[in-house]
């Protein structure tokens, strides 16, 4: 019996005529638009329901606009979103987690400086149990003093261990280089301001921000919309107010400029953050602008990632991505290096920003980022959790279903002229950001290069 011998990748993609032909890529589908309800309650909450039947269960998620001016308002509500499920005037903690396990659900609840977010799921017959413990949460938490006390000291011991990570001190540092003592910037309270942090004070923020005017629900499953809103309804019928929740002030825009360097003693890495002003995904424009960002850096067959990662070997990852608050939308372009090769990736990113304007994307580069875009988006919405994620979202920038389902559409309509029109966001004049890593070892080779303020 002849033994069959192992074959490579490479072998079974050749024949004796050379590599097998790819065949081509076929039409991405466009997708059945969910049917959906969306409707403001007469409390000032919108409700977002969607039938998705591909499994009887159902997403869920709450979004509360819940900035605030006070120094001490992060911590507050860091607390607040670790100790909202803990206990009602009905149900203790372990009441909340039973009554929840019973219809397969769960609920979590976290916070930044733009929201507070709500986020659950349940078997699609629990819909009600689910809808009630959140009704009694945002009704009736009480914030007992030792389940308040419990939570922010294990708060105050995770935020240390946070606040000592390259990644979030690069973020902190490229937020406050961009928008200086905006309420935005504060994402991390300082663990000191969560230490001192009452349950009077987490119930007082409670009675003045927990608020349904201006928020939103959304509800993807196997579900009948109409009646999912009328549930939605009848469940938080006592969560009222004639006070509206708090939304975030407007961001000022994204100037470019010099890049700051924040020194890390001892660091071996480096954490390049650069930032410029891009579009809100209702400007006509965006479409475009997303093509671009996508040939630029935004997955794995672009320019960026190329150069430093696949060809200079500068970075395990480097990506291009939109950010989108209620006021805009910024692009935001990071990678993390060794810090010998710091400068000399930071000079291949910007070579490359400036490629994409004096030589923009080709066809074949329109093209491909084109199905990418497409797919990626109907891949993300395919799921009961990913629509949920998405509309959600969108309902926070005023958009809904209706956006979403045309947006394919937008994508396949965009032509090469106005992704090359689109390419002026990326010149490299209007970035600006920071380089978090050891001064010692990084600042003269960046120095050299200009264009980085050192410390």
């Amino acid at each position: 019996m002849t033994r069959a011998t192992h074959r490579s990748a490479e072998e079974i993609g050749r024949t004796e005529f050379g590599p097998r032909p790819l065949p081509p890529l076929d039409t991405p589908r466009s997708g059945q638009s969910p049917e959906t309800v969306d409707t403001v309650l007469a409390n000032g909450l919108r409700v977002v329901a969607a039938r998705h039947g591909a499994v009887p269960m159902v997403e869920m998620r709450l979004r509360i606009p819940f900035a605030g001016q006070d120094t001490l308002h992060p911590a507050k509500a860091e607390v607040l979103a670790e100790t909202l499920l803990t206990g009602t005037e009905s149900r203790d903690r372990v009441r909340v987690d039973t009554d929840l396990a019973a219809v397969g659900g769960e609920l979590h609840a976290v916070v930044d400086p733009e929201r507070l977010s709500i986020s659950g799921e349940s078997l699609a017959s629990g819909t009600d149990t689910l809808l009630d413990v959140l009704a009694d949460a945002l009704t009736g938490a009480v914030y007992r003093d030792d389940e308040v006390a419990g939570e922010r000291d294990r708060l105050v011991e995770r935020i240390a261990v946070a606040r000592s990570q390259p990644r979030t001190i690069a973020r902190e540092e490229l937020q406050r280089h961009r928008y200086g003592d905006h309420p935005f910037v504060r994402e991390v309270p300082e663990a000191a301001d969560v230490a001192r942090v009452t349950a009077e004070d987490v119930r007082e923020l409670h009675r003045r921000s927990v608020l349904p005017r201006g928020a939103t629900l959304v509800l993807v499953g196997d579900i009948d919309p109409e009646r999912a809103v009328a549930d939605v309804a009848r469940a938080l019928s006592g969560w009222y107010s004639d006070e509206s929740a708090r939304e975030l002030p407007e961001l000022p825009a994204v100037r470019g400029g010099d890049l700051r360097l924040v020194h890390r003693e001892g660091a071996v890495q480096s954490q390049l953050r650069l930032s410029s002003q891009g579009l809100p995904r209702t400007d006509s424009r965006y479409p475009a602008l997303q093509i671009a960002n996508l040939a630029f850096g935004g997955y794995f067959s672009s320019r960026l990632v190329e150069n430093i990662r696949e060809d200079k070997g500068y970075t395990y990852g480097a990506h291009s991505t939109f950010e989108f608050t209620s006021s805009g939308g910024t692009i935001m372009v990071d990678a993390d290096t060794a810090s010998e090769v710091t400068a000399a990736a930071l000079l291949e990113t910007r070579y490359e920003l400036g490629k994409l304007v004096a030589v923009p994307p080709t066809d074949s580069e329109v093209e491909s980022a084109r199905q990418y875009a497409i797919g990626s988006l109907l891949t993300s919405v395919s799921s009961q959790s990913g629509l949920a994620s998405m509309l959600s979202a969108l309902a926070a920038l005023g958009l809904g279903q209706e956006w979403l389902s045309a947006h394919p559409d937008r994508l396949r309509a965009v032509t090469r002229e106005e992704v090359v029109e689109a390419t002026r966001y990326y010149a490299p004049t209007a970035f600006t950001g920071v380089i978090v890593g050891d001064a010692d070892k990084i600042g003269e080779p960046l120095r050299s290069l200009g264009g980085v303020a050192l410390p």
